[in-house]
């Protein structure tokens, strides 16, 4: 018969007393915001900490220097179609439409018209027009007409998921035709390098944050940022690098048309366009701060809406079976209302900005419209003059525009950046790279004066002097909340001590290679962490190289192939969510396998035998000692049928180790804290 010791400890001490203040939704608009998020908790972003989110993403652009060159070239030449468009216009109306002769006011041709000058001076009218016509064709297949912009024409909404979406799919070209076309791609095949490596680098962040941390870190939270905020970084980068160099040259060019050509003539035209840039700029700054504010309140929002979904449908079963499905749907329900709330809080900022961004700009079009008319009644101007400058103006209009709105328009993509930066850049050992190489574990594990602490201040370990062997299997015992999952947390740096030092071979585990030492340590845990993928590939995923041969010898030892054979497609079986497909025992069964499979030095199992049959953890507990012929392995175990089988037994209280020995020493000690515990339970006190 199978006694038991102790209920199943939990991974580490509960610390989530507080997660229905999760439940909690973003209360204020401008102000102070409570997050969803435990770990990014800020409410603001400071005017300095956007300018280094902004220096962090033009950083960005280092990894595709060469799709970045070749989008400032084709950007580069499709700045001065627009240029030609105006005046040719001006040529129609002036020469070709009203048939009057070249030179009739004092307006000069800026230098670049010369060859089309050339080509249609001398000619009647209908031979103007004709030139004029060919050299349009020519020009509107190679880069479009003037509003020819190209881009991808995705459809999208206000909501973060199709802009993030849109944003890596999408591209840009002021141009059209053959060389907006090329430029297009060239936008598209940048932003999805930028984006993918990006996306890339903050899943491995974040799959590699302390325990500690991703505790406390949303599920939902982390897809948002990997998914919605990463595409936000490049397109934050091209919004401060190429987009206002364009702008700026093509500012500059329609500043330099205006003054050789009209400066003699309306000096007044160059003094309001020069004010345009300014003015632009004074009348939108003041809503940066709270357009910043309200982007990042909205896009917390939106994370907590996820968290709410991906906490709801990972506890389905729990919500299920106690009827909780309208607690849930009223929770979601809230959350995406806060979420759309937000949006148009964002939204009526913008409104408020672009409203008195148009107003100056309505006023001095007017101012403009007024002074050219009389100019042309003066005869000073011609007709052909209205073209110019209305191409002129827009010409000098959108980088103003541009200019004055682009602090408003970094802000939400700020918003969205930071947050992908925040843990891109998150400081912890864990994430730092490097460290000496370990190909083996030979001699085994030791702790020294180990302590260990939760950040809420929770004391899991103290002192812990402990030797962990190469061959032998070993046991951790205790109470629940003992420290024994901590302590097996420490070996693979799952958790860093915070006091003491672990040692692996000799080598301090905080100066060995991260990634290498986990290599050599194989942690099955108590909860059943399987892929929505087959048995076959849930087992590659411990070791990719392994025959069927051995994955055969792993699924027979943990007692599997009694319920695989029964599977319609035997060990290519697809399993449901996290494996829900199989019973519970299956699952663990299942789990032990991929451990067992594995070629690592080190293998720690976290309640291996709590849904086993008596006969298969016999088998298992046979197949342990085998393996720790060349390995340590370490079992979290609380069935006294598995403990009294190891080789030594390490028996915690506290945070403390109170007794360390084998079954039979231990019981043989009466004053021993394990034989103790072993009578409180019910068990024997003696081996008979």
């Amino acid at each position: 018969m199978t006694e038991t010791l102790a209920t199943p400890a939990r991974a580490a001490p509960s610390r989530n007393g507080g997660q229905s203040k999760t439940l909690a939704l973003l209360k204020e608009v401008l102000g102070r915001n409570r997050f969803d998020d435990r770990i990014d908790t800020q409410p603001d972003v400071t005017t300095a900490q956007a300018l280094g989110v902004i220096g962090r993403s033009i950083r960005l652009i280092a990894e595709a220097k060469g799709l970045f060159a070749a989008k400032v070239a084709f950007g580069f030449v499709a700045v001065f179609p627009a240029l030609f468009l105006p005046w040719m216009a001006k040529i129609l109306v002036d020469n070709a439409i009203l048939g009057q002769p070249f030179g009739i006011t004092a307006v000069s041709y800026p230098p670049f018209m010369d060859p089309i000058l050339g080509a249609v001076y001398g000619r009647d009218p209908l031979g103007i027009a004709m030139v004029l016509m060919v050299i349009y064709f020519a020009l509107l297949i190679v880069f479009g007409g003037r509003s020819g912009a190209t881009g991808a024409g995705l459809l999208e909404g206000r909501d973060a998921a199709t802009q993030a979406e849109n944003q890596i799919s999408g591209g840009l070209s002021r141009v059209g035709g053959v060389w907006g076309l090329a430029e297009f791609m060239v936008h598209v095949r940048l932003t999805q390098t930028l984006s993918n490596r990006l996306r890339a680098r903050l899943f491995d962040r974040l799959t590699h944050l302390p325990m500690t941390v991703l505790d406390d870190q949303r599920a939902g939270d982390s897809v948002y940022r990997v998914l919605y905020d990463t595409p936000m970084a490049p397109d934050l980068a091209y919004r401060v690098t190429s987009e206002p160099f364009f702008m700026l040259l093509g500012a500059a060019l329609n500043l330099y048309i205006l003054q050789y050509s009209y400066g003699e003539v309306s000096p007044e035209l160059v003094w309001v366009a020069w004010a345009a840039v300014p003015i632009a700029f004074i009348t939108t700054f003041p809503f940066s701060g709270a357009l910043r504010r309200t982007n990042q309140n909205k896009r917390a929002a939106g994370s907590a809406t996820t968290n709410a979904m991906e906490e709801s449908m990972s506890s389905i079963a729990a919500v299920q079976s106690l009827g909780a499905g309208e607690q849930e749907k009223a929770r979601f329900a809230e959350r995406s209302q806060e979420s759309f709330l937000r949006e148009r809080y964002s939204i009526a900022v913008i409104i408020v900005a672009a409203s008195v961004a148009g107003a100056v700009g309505g006023i001095a079009a007017i101012y403009v419209t007024i002074l050219v008319s009389d100019r042309i009644i003066d005869g000073v101007m011609t007709v052909g003059d209205f073209a110019v400058l209305i191409g002129v103006y827009y010409g000098i209009a959108e980088p103003a525009g541009y200019f004055g709105a682009i602090w408003i328009k970094l802000q939400e993509t700020v918003a969205a950046a930071r947050r992908v930066f925040f843990f891109a850049d998150y400081e912890s050992d864990e994430t730092r790279q490097g460290g000496r190489p370990l190909a083996r574990v030979t001699e085994g594990v030791r702790m020294r004066t180990v302590g260990f602490a939760y950040p809420d201040g929770h004391r899991a370990l103290t002192g812990v002097n402990l030797d962990l062997r190469v061959g032998e299997l070993v046991a951790l015992v205790g109470p629940t909340g003992a420290g024994k999952t901590t302590l097996a947390y420490l070996i693979p740096a799952l958790l860093r001590p915070t006091s003491g030092r672990v040692l692996v071979d000799g080598v301090d585990a905080g100066d060995i290679d991260l990634d290498a030492l986990r290599r050599q340590v194989t942690y099955v845990f108590q909860e059943h962490l399987l892929l929505p993928e087959s048995i076959r590939e849930n087992l590659e995923l411990a070791n990719p190289e392994a025959s069927e041969e051995r994955m055969m010898a792993a699924l027979e030892t943990a007692g599997c192939m009694d319920f695989i054979a029964q599977l319609p497609d035997g060990i290519d079986t697809v399993l449901g969510r996290s494996g829900d497909t199989l019973s519970v025992g299956q699952q663990q069964r299942l789990s032990i396998a991929r451990g067992l499979l594995r070629d690592s030095s080190i293998l720690i199992l976290d309640e291996p035998t709590a849904a086993l049959d008596p006969q298969t953890e016999n088998q298992l507990v046979a197949s342990l000692h085998q393996a720790a012929e060349d390995r340590l392995v370490v079992v979290i175990a609380h069935r006294l049928s598995t403990i009294r089988n190891a080789d030594r037994i390490v028996f915690l209280d506290e945070g403390r180790v109170r007794d360390i020995g084998s079954h039979d020493e231990l019981m043989a000690d009466r004053a021993s804290a394990y034989r103790e515990f072993v009578e409180l339970q019910g068990g024997e006190t003696q081996e008979s």
